[in-house]
Protein backbone atom coordinates (compact mmCIF):
# COMPACT_ATOMS: atom_id res chain seq x y z
CA UNK A 1 0.00 0.00 0.00
CA UNK A 2 1.16 3.33 -0.89
CA UNK A 3 1.69 6.18 1.97
CA UNK A 4 -0.83 8.72 -0.19
CA UNK A 5 -4.92 8.19 -0.29
CA UNK A 6 -7.43 10.04 -1.90
CA UNK A 7 -8.75 11.86 1.28
CA UNK A 8 -5.47 12.51 2.32
CA UNK A 9 -4.76 14.27 -1.16
CA UNK A 10 -7.44 16.08 -0.89
CA UNK A 11 -6.25 18.05 1.96
CA UNK A 12 -2.37 18.82 0.93
CA UNK A 13 -2.71 22.58 0.09
CA UNK A 14 1.56 23.39 0.86
CA UNK A 15 3.83 23.53 -1.66
CA UNK A 16 6.28 20.07 -1.96
CA UNK A 17 6.85 16.85 -2.98
CA UNK A 18 4.74 14.31 -1.24
CA UNK A 19 5.95 10.21 -1.52
CA UNK A 20 3.73 7.76 -2.13
CA UNK A 21 6.88 5.47 -1.89
CA UNK A 22 9.07 3.16 -4.78
CA UNK A 23 9.83 6.85 -6.30
CA UNK A 24 6.27 8.31 -6.87
CA UNK A 25 5.31 11.84 -5.70
CA UNK A 26 3.17 14.13 -6.01
CA UNK A 27 4.39 17.51 -6.47
CA UNK A 28 2.20 20.67 -5.40
CA UNK A 29 4.02 23.98 -6.67
CA UNK A 30 3.22 27.77 -5.57
CA UNK A 31 0.43 28.30 -7.70
CA UNK A 32 -1.53 25.27 -6.58
CA UNK A 33 -0.94 22.66 -9.29
CA UNK A 34 -0.38 19.54 -8.70
CA UNK A 35 1.06 16.58 -10.80
CA UNK A 36 2.54 13.01 -10.43
CA UNK A 37 6.43 12.36 -10.87
CA UNK A 38 8.37 9.16 -10.61
CA UNK A 39 11.83 8.93 -10.08
CA UNK A 40 13.87 6.18 -11.33
CA UNK A 41 17.58 4.93 -11.51
CA UNK A 42 18.08 4.93 -15.82
CA UNK A 43 20.98 3.72 -16.88
CA UNK A 44 22.92 4.81 -13.59
CA UNK A 45 21.55 8.16 -13.58
CA UNK A 46 18.60 9.63 -11.45
CA UNK A 47 15.67 10.67 -13.41
CA UNK A 48 12.30 12.55 -12.89
CA UNK A 49 9.82 11.42 -15.50
CA UNK A 50 5.99 13.15 -15.51
CA UNK A 51 3.23 11.03 -15.10
CA UNK A 52 0.24 13.89 -15.50
CA UNK A 53 -1.53 15.97 -13.73
CA UNK A 54 -3.51 15.46 -10.80
CA UNK A 55 -6.55 16.58 -12.53
CA UNK A 56 -6.21 13.98 -15.26
CA UNK A 57 -4.49 10.88 -13.42
CA UNK A 58 -6.34 9.60 -10.21
CA UNK A 59 -3.74 7.95 -7.69
CA UNK A 60 -4.80 4.42 -8.65
CA UNK A 61 -3.46 4.98 -12.52
CA UNK A 62 -0.49 7.02 -11.20
CA UNK A 63 0.35 3.67 -9.53
CA UNK A 64 -0.05 1.88 -12.58
CA UNK A 65 1.87 4.39 -14.94
CA UNK A 66 4.77 4.19 -12.20
CA UNK A 67 4.58 0.56 -11.94
CA UNK A 68 4.93 0.20 -15.62
CA UNK A 69 7.50 3.08 -16.10
CA UNK A 70 9.79 1.06 -13.60
CA UNK A 71 9.41 -2.25 -15.80
CA UNK A 72 10.31 -1.03 -18.89
CA UNK A 73 13.37 0.51 -17.23
CA UNK A 74 13.90 -2.88 -16.47
CA UNK A 75 13.56 -3.87 -19.79
CA UNK A 76 16.02 -1.74 -21.48
CA UNK A 77 13.30 0.89 -22.69
CA UNK A 78 13.71 4.67 -22.17
CA UNK A 79 10.53 5.70 -21.64
CA UNK A 80 10.80 9.12 -22.20
CA UNK A 81 12.32 8.19 -25.44
CA UNK A 82 9.03 6.03 -26.24
CA UNK A 83 7.21 8.86 -25.16
CA UNK A 84 8.78 11.56 -27.40
CA UNK A 85 8.44 9.09 -30.56
CA UNK A 86 4.72 8.44 -29.42
CA UNK A 87 4.12 12.19 -29.45
CA UNK A 88 5.42 12.45 -33.09
CA UNK A 89 2.25 11.89 -35.62
CA UNK A 90 3.87 8.96 -37.91
CA UNK A 91 3.27 10.36 -41.92
CA UNK A 92 1.34 8.16 -44.37
CA UNK A 93 4.17 7.05 -47.22
CA UNK A 94 2.84 9.81 -49.90
CA UNK A 95 3.39 12.65 -47.28
CA UNK A 96 6.92 11.11 -46.45
CA UNK A 97 8.18 11.23 -49.77
CA UNK A 98 6.79 14.82 -50.80
CA UNK A 99 8.85 15.70 -47.39
CA UNK A 100 12.06 14.11 -48.32
CA UNK A 101 11.46 15.12 -51.81
CA UNK A 102 11.49 19.08 -50.68
CA UNK A 103 14.59 18.16 -47.98
CA UNK A 104 16.76 16.93 -51.19
CA UNK A 105 15.90 18.48 -54.69
CA UNK A 106 18.11 21.69 -53.77
CA UNK A 107 20.98 19.48 -53.96
CA UNK A 108 20.07 17.65 -56.96
CA UNK A 109 21.34 19.78 -60.19
CA UNK A 110 19.53 18.20 -62.61
CA UNK A 111 15.95 19.63 -63.05
CA UNK A 112 14.64 16.77 -64.60
CA UNK A 113 15.59 14.10 -61.99
CA UNK A 114 14.15 16.44 -59.21
CA UNK A 115 10.85 15.81 -61.13
CA UNK A 116 11.06 12.51 -62.19
CA UNK A 117 12.05 11.37 -58.56
CA UNK A 118 8.59 12.20 -57.16
CA UNK A 119 6.93 11.30 -60.62
CA UNK A 120 8.02 7.37 -60.24
CA UNK A 121 7.02 7.22 -56.87
CA UNK A 122 2.87 8.93 -57.34
CA UNK A 123 2.83 6.72 -60.22
CA UNK A 124 4.39 3.32 -58.89
CA UNK A 125 4.03 3.30 -55.34
CA UNK A 126 1.36 6.05 -54.07
CA UNK A 127 -1.15 3.78 -55.68
CA UNK A 128 -0.62 0.70 -53.14
CA UNK A 129 1.27 2.52 -50.29
CA UNK A 130 0.84 6.05 -50.74
CA UNK A 131 -2.15 6.39 -47.60
CA UNK A 132 -0.07 3.67 -45.54
CA UNK A 133 2.20 4.75 -42.41
CA UNK A 134 5.08 4.70 -42.79
CA UNK A 135 5.78 2.46 -39.68
CA UNK A 136 3.38 -0.12 -41.62
CA UNK A 137 5.23 -0.67 -44.27
CA UNK A 138 6.98 -3.67 -44.77
CA UNK A 139 8.78 -6.42 -47.63
CA UNK A 140 5.53 -8.08 -49.02
CA UNK A 141 3.85 -4.38 -49.55
CA UNK A 142 6.92 -3.29 -51.09
CA UNK A 143 6.95 -6.14 -53.47
CA UNK A 144 3.20 -6.01 -54.24
CA UNK A 145 4.40 -2.49 -55.94
CA UNK A 146 7.39 -3.67 -57.72
CA UNK A 147 5.86 -7.02 -59.34
CA UNK A 148 3.43 -5.13 -62.09
CA UNK A 149 6.87 -3.47 -63.81
CA UNK A 150 9.97 -5.58 -62.52
CA UNK A 151 9.78 -7.42 -65.75
CA UNK A 152 8.52 -5.23 -68.15
CA UNK A 153 10.00 -2.00 -66.95
CA UNK A 154 13.13 -3.15 -64.55
CA UNK A 155 14.96 -0.01 -65.06
CA UNK A 156 11.59 2.03 -63.67
CA UNK A 157 11.61 -0.77 -61.29
CA UNK A 158 14.29 -0.32 -59.68
CA UNK A 159 14.84 3.06 -59.30
CA UNK A 160 10.93 2.95 -57.43
CA UNK A 161 12.72 0.47 -55.64
CA UNK A 162 15.65 2.71 -54.41
CA UNK A 163 13.43 5.15 -53.77
CA UNK A 164 10.81 3.52 -51.41
CA UNK A 165 14.17 2.38 -49.11
CA UNK A 166 14.96 6.44 -49.92
CA UNK A 167 12.00 7.15 -48.22
CA UNK A 168 11.21 4.57 -45.63
CA UNK A 169 15.52 5.13 -44.44
CA UNK A 170 14.54 8.52 -43.96
CA UNK A 171 11.46 7.47 -41.79
CA UNK A 172 13.54 5.88 -39.77
CA UNK A 173 16.07 8.70 -39.13
CA UNK A 174 12.79 10.38 -38.11
CA UNK A 175 11.81 8.03 -35.84
CA UNK A 176 8.64 7.56 -37.71
CA UNK A 177 10.06 3.84 -37.68
CA UNK A 178 11.56 1.34 -36.07
CA UNK A 179 13.59 -0.43 -38.28
CA UNK A 180 14.91 1.02 -41.96
CA UNK A 181 13.67 -0.41 -44.67
CA UNK A 182 13.38 -3.60 -44.94
CA UNK A 183 16.58 -4.12 -48.44
CA UNK A 184 16.54 -7.64 -48.05
CA UNK A 185 12.69 -8.42 -48.58
CA UNK A 186 11.92 -6.31 -51.11
CA UNK A 187 13.08 -8.18 -54.17
CA UNK A 188 11.89 -11.76 -52.31
CA UNK A 189 9.39 -13.59 -54.71
CA UNK A 190 10.40 -11.64 -57.84
CA UNK A 191 11.96 -13.22 -60.39
CA UNK A 192 15.36 -12.45 -61.90
CA UNK A 193 15.79 -9.80 -64.57
CA UNK A 194 17.55 -9.90 -67.20
CA UNK A 195 20.71 -8.95 -67.47
CA UNK A 196 21.08 -5.43 -68.99
CA UNK A 197 23.46 -3.93 -71.44
CA UNK A 198 25.11 -0.77 -69.75
CA UNK A 199 26.10 0.60 -73.39
CA UNK A 200 24.44 3.72 -74.32
CA UNK A 201 22.96 3.18 -78.26
CA UNK A 202 25.56 4.74 -80.21
CA UNK A 203 25.62 5.39 -83.98
CA UNK A 204 29.25 3.81 -85.04
CA UNK A 205 32.26 6.77 -85.47
CA UNK A 206 32.32 6.22 -88.91
CA UNK A 207 28.38 7.48 -89.70
CA UNK A 208 29.11 10.36 -87.64
CA UNK A 209 30.20 11.89 -91.11
CA UNK A 210 27.54 11.47 -93.05
CA UNK A 211 25.13 11.54 -90.44
CA UNK A 212 26.27 15.12 -90.03
CA UNK A 213 25.73 15.76 -93.42
CA UNK A 214 22.15 14.66 -93.06
CA UNK A 215 21.37 16.66 -90.17
CA UNK A 216 22.96 20.05 -91.99
CA UNK A 217 20.16 19.48 -94.91
CA UNK A 218 18.44 21.82 -92.61
CA UNK A 219 18.79 24.52 -89.53
CA UNK A 220 16.55 24.83 -86.39
CA UNK A 221 17.81 25.27 -82.79
CA UNK A 222 17.66 21.46 -82.37
CA UNK A 223 19.74 20.66 -85.15
CA UNK A 224 21.99 22.96 -84.63
CA UNK A 225 22.49 22.34 -80.78
CA UNK A 226 23.26 18.70 -81.77
CA UNK A 227 25.77 19.32 -84.52
CA UNK A 228 27.14 21.28 -81.87
CA UNK A 229 27.24 18.87 -78.83
CA UNK A 230 28.50 16.22 -81.34
CA UNK A 231 31.57 18.40 -82.47
CA UNK A 232 32.54 19.01 -78.73
CA UNK A 233 31.63 15.81 -76.75
CA UNK A 234 29.44 17.42 -74.56
CA UNK A 235 26.51 16.11 -72.46
CA UNK A 236 23.59 16.98 -73.29
CA UNK A 237 22.64 18.55 -70.55
CA UNK A 238 25.84 20.80 -70.56
CA UNK A 239 24.50 21.87 -74.46
CA UNK A 240 21.20 22.94 -73.69
CA UNK A 241 22.03 24.91 -70.72
CA UNK A 242 25.15 26.40 -72.37
CA UNK A 243 24.64 30.22 -71.80
CA UNK A 244 27.04 32.81 -74.05
CA UNK A 245 28.50 34.25 -70.90
CA UNK A 246 30.61 30.89 -70.98
CA UNK A 247 32.02 31.05 -74.31
CA UNK A 248 35.16 32.94 -75.47
CA UNK A 249 34.66 32.08 -79.32
CA UNK A 250 37.83 34.48 -80.03
CA UNK A 251 40.35 31.82 -77.54
CA UNK A 252 37.80 29.27 -78.81
CA UNK A 253 36.91 28.38 -75.53
CA UNK A 254 33.90 26.91 -73.40
CA UNK A 255 34.16 27.10 -69.94
CA UNK A 256 31.20 25.27 -67.69
CA UNK A 257 30.89 26.37 -64.78
CA UNK A 258 30.81 23.91 -61.87
CA UNK A 259 27.28 24.17 -60.97
CA UNK A 260 26.21 22.34 -64.56
CA UNK A 261 28.88 19.50 -64.70
CA UNK A 262 27.47 16.27 -63.49
CA UNK A 263 30.99 15.64 -61.19
CA UNK A 264 30.84 19.24 -60.02
CA UNK A 265 34.04 20.37 -61.56
CA UNK A 266 34.89 23.46 -63.87
CA UNK A 267 35.37 22.18 -67.02
CA UNK A 268 36.73 23.69 -69.83
CA UNK A 269 36.01 22.77 -73.78
CA UNK A 270 38.56 23.63 -76.40
CA UNK A 271 36.74 24.58 -79.54
CA UNK A 272 37.65 23.55 -83.25
CA UNK A 273 37.04 26.05 -85.73
CA UNK A 274 33.96 23.84 -87.00
CA UNK A 275 32.82 24.06 -83.64
CA UNK A 276 33.53 27.55 -83.28
CA UNK A 277 31.49 28.18 -86.36
CA UNK A 278 28.59 26.01 -85.58
CA UNK A 279 28.17 28.47 -82.09
CA UNK A 280 29.02 31.40 -84.41
CA UNK A 281 25.49 30.11 -86.52
CA UNK A 282 23.83 29.63 -83.19
CA UNK A 283 23.80 33.57 -82.61
CA UNK A 284 20.77 33.56 -85.07
CA UNK A 285 18.82 32.16 -82.57
CA UNK A 286 19.57 34.62 -79.87
CA UNK A 287 16.69 36.18 -78.18
CA UNK A 288 16.88 39.30 -76.00
CA UNK A 289 15.34 37.93 -73.13
CA UNK A 290 17.54 35.08 -72.80
CA UNK A 291 21.33 34.37 -72.37
CA UNK A 292 21.37 30.54 -73.74
CA UNK A 293 22.60 29.77 -76.96
CA UNK A 294 20.11 27.02 -77.65
CA UNK A 295 16.68 28.43 -76.10
CA UNK A 296 13.38 26.37 -76.24
CA UNK A 297 10.43 27.45 -77.33
CA UNK A 298 9.94 29.35 -73.87
CA UNK A 299 13.18 31.29 -74.64
CA UNK A 300 13.97 31.68 -71.03
CA UNK A 301 14.38 27.89 -70.53
CA UNK A 302 17.08 25.39 -72.05
CA UNK A 303 15.92 23.08 -75.04
CA UNK A 304 14.23 20.51 -74.48
CA UNK A 305 16.59 16.81 -74.39
CA UNK A 306 13.52 15.24 -76.19
CA UNK A 307 13.72 17.83 -79.04
CA UNK A 308 17.14 16.34 -79.73
CA UNK A 309 16.08 12.85 -79.13
CA UNK A 310 13.03 13.66 -81.85
CA UNK A 311 15.46 14.78 -84.24
CA UNK A 312 16.97 10.94 -84.10
CA UNK A 313 13.73 9.48 -84.30
CA UNK A 314 12.43 11.42 -87.46
CA UNK A 315 16.05 10.07 -89.11
CA UNK A 316 15.11 6.24 -87.90
CA UNK A 317 17.74 6.06 -86.17
CA UNK A 318 17.87 4.10 -83.12
CA UNK A 319 20.26 5.20 -81.24
CA UNK A 320 20.40 7.73 -78.13
CA UNK A 321 21.91 11.42 -77.81
CA UNK A 322 24.45 10.25 -75.35
CA UNK A 323 25.99 7.75 -77.88
CA UNK A 324 27.42 10.49 -79.58
CA UNK A 325 29.89 10.54 -76.79
CA UNK A 326 30.46 7.08 -77.07
CA UNK A 327 31.48 7.62 -80.53
CA UNK A 328 33.70 10.09 -79.80
CA UNK A 329 34.94 7.54 -77.18
CA UNK A 330 35.59 4.77 -79.74
CA UNK A 331 36.69 6.85 -82.55
CA UNK A 332 40.04 7.94 -79.85
CA UNK A 333 40.49 4.64 -79.61
CA UNK A 334 40.70 3.48 -82.54
CA UNK A 335 41.62 5.58 -84.93
CA UNK A 336 44.32 8.06 -82.81
CA UNK A 337 47.46 7.70 -80.66
CA UNK A 338 45.74 9.33 -77.87
CA UNK A 339 45.65 8.18 -74.60
CA UNK A 340 42.82 7.13 -72.75
CA UNK A 341 43.44 9.90 -69.90
CA UNK A 342 43.16 12.55 -72.88
CA UNK A 343 40.24 11.26 -73.85
CA UNK A 344 38.89 10.81 -70.66
CA UNK A 345 39.06 14.38 -69.62
CA UNK A 346 37.81 15.63 -73.15
CA UNK A 347 34.70 13.47 -71.79
CA UNK A 348 34.86 15.46 -68.34
CA UNK A 349 35.03 12.19 -66.58
CA UNK A 350 36.41 11.94 -62.83
CA UNK A 351 39.79 9.70 -62.16
CA UNK A 352 38.91 6.37 -60.45
CA UNK A 353 41.93 5.67 -59.15
CA UNK A 354 42.05 8.22 -56.08
CA UNK A 355 45.41 8.20 -56.27
CA UNK A 356 46.09 9.01 -59.08
CA UNK A 357 43.25 12.05 -59.13
CA UNK A 358 45.09 12.93 -55.78
CA UNK A 359 48.58 14.06 -57.88
CA UNK A 360 46.79 15.14 -61.38
CA UNK A 361 47.36 18.60 -61.52
CA UNK A 362 46.47 18.83 -65.53
CA UNK A 363 43.70 18.86 -67.38
CA UNK A 364 45.53 18.53 -70.94
CA UNK A 365 44.11 21.56 -72.45
CA UNK A 366 46.68 21.94 -75.02
CA UNK A 367 46.79 17.99 -76.12
CA UNK A 368 42.66 18.21 -76.19
CA UNK A 369 42.59 21.12 -78.28
CA UNK A 370 44.57 19.53 -80.78
CA UNK A 371 42.44 15.88 -80.19
CA UNK A 372 39.30 18.18 -80.61
CA UNK A 373 40.25 19.62 -83.83
CA UNK A 374 41.25 16.04 -84.96
CA UNK A 375 37.64 15.02 -84.33
CA UNK A 376 36.34 17.95 -86.06
CA UNK A 377 37.78 17.54 -88.65
CA UNK A 378 36.95 13.84 -89.19
CA UNK A 379 33.39 14.85 -88.17
CA UNK A 380 33.33 17.70 -91.29
CA UNK A 381 35.72 15.46 -93.54
CA UNK A 382 37.77 18.62 -93.80
CA UNK A 383 42.11 18.25 -93.55
CA UNK A 384 42.98 17.42 -90.20
CA UNK A 385 45.42 20.41 -88.68
CA UNK A 386 49.34 19.17 -89.14
CA UNK A 387 51.28 19.42 -85.72
CA UNK A 388 53.66 21.87 -87.35
CA UNK A 389 50.80 24.28 -88.24
CA UNK A 390 49.66 23.67 -84.48
CA UNK A 391 53.86 24.52 -83.28
CA UNK A 392 53.09 27.46 -84.55
CA UNK A 393 49.44 28.93 -83.80
CA UNK A 394 50.64 27.55 -80.36
CA UNK A 395 53.69 29.72 -80.47
CA UNK A 396 52.33 32.60 -81.92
Amino acid sequence: MGKLTALKIRSLIEPGRYSDGDGLFLEINGKGAASWVIRVQNKGKRQDIGLGSLKAVSLKDAREAAFLTRQKIAQGIDPVAERKQERQVIPTFRKAAEMVHEEHKEAWKNGKHQDQWIATLKSYAFPKMGDRLVSEIEGPLIRDVLAPIWLTKPETARRVRQRIGTVLDWSYARGFRATEAPMRSRSKGLPRQPKKENHFAALPYASVPKFLEKLGERESVGRVALEALILTAARSGEIRGATWSEFDLEAALWTIPAQRMKMGRIHVVPLAPEAVAVFKRAKTFKVGASELVFPGQNVKKPLSDMTLLKILRDMDLAVTVHGFRSAFRDWVAEKTDYSGEIAEAALAHTVSNKVEAAYRRTDFLDKRRLLMREWAAFCKKTPPPSADSWDEESNA
